[in-house]
């Protein structure tokens, strides 16, 4: 939504809350709604409620809570990012939930936050997920590397996990430019601005990257990524 004041064009970014704690919830939307370029367009207290909401509403990013009645926030996200690919997802929890995290994040979720954040890094982790960034702590990016490492290392074919640490995954010049540029958190159109391409080529050179890889996962397929490219 586009909202004029004094003349000047604010686009709200459309939120939606998904927790069955309602005071939370309202604390959430009494937060976001102050901000200039944010909406609470709608809420839900559970995974089923979610997917209506977001079939209805389409908002720009879900706030996602991981334990809810009737169907979790794991497989909430998997759903609705099957559905939804456009609509990113930031997974809200009391606790470091590594193994939630893991399966988020493989289904597409654009982050993870503890919910004793402070107002501040919790409204500029919505703008960094809508902007096509990875949002995780320090401590959660932690865990979260040292579990995909082992997914890595106990991969069910082990032929293309031997591939992969003999080398044999080679990248382009032009897709290890783009990989770069993924690891810095930027989205397809950032990408295709930065090098004069369109975003359907910049996709396409995404989607190689991944075959490459071995994964459409995203958390998986940027661990993997930082090996290939010999990043810390």
């Amino acid at each position: 939504m586009k909202v004029r004041d004094g003349g000047v064009v604010t686009l709200k970014h459309r939120i939606a809350i998904v927790d069955d704690q309602n005071i939370l919830v309202d604390g959430l939307s009494t937060i976001l709604d102050v901000q200039e370029d944010m909406e609470v367009v709608g809420t839900a207290a559970n995974g089923v409620e979610a997917l209506e909401l977001v079939e209805r509403l389409r908002p720009d990013i879900v706030l996602m809570d991981i334990r809810m009645p009737l169907l979790d926030g794991v497989e909430t996200t998997k759903r609705m990012k099957a559905a939804y690919p456009d609509v990113a997802i930031l997974i809200l929890s009391t606790f470091a939930e590594s193994n939630a995290i893991v399966e988020c994040m493989a289904h597409g979720a654009s982050g993870f936050l503890l919910k004793d954040i402070r107002s501040a890094k919790l409204v500029e982790s919505i703008r960094e997920a809508i902007r096509g960034e990875l949002v995780l702590p320090a401590a959660i990016a932690a865990k979260l590397a040292e579990r995909l490492q082992s997914m890595t290392a106990h991969m069910e074919d082990g032929k293309e996990s031997r591939r992969w640490k003999e080398g044999d995954i080679k990248l382009t010049d032009r897709e290890a430019e783009i990989a770069r540029l993924l690891l810095k958190g930027w989205n397809n159109r950032q990408i295709a601005a930065a090098l004069y391409l369109s975003e359907g080529t910049t996709r396409n050179y995404v989607s190689a990257i991944y075959q490459k890889l071995g994964t459409n996962e995203r958390a998986l397929a940027l661990v993997r990524l930082r090996e290939a490219l010999g990043e810390a």
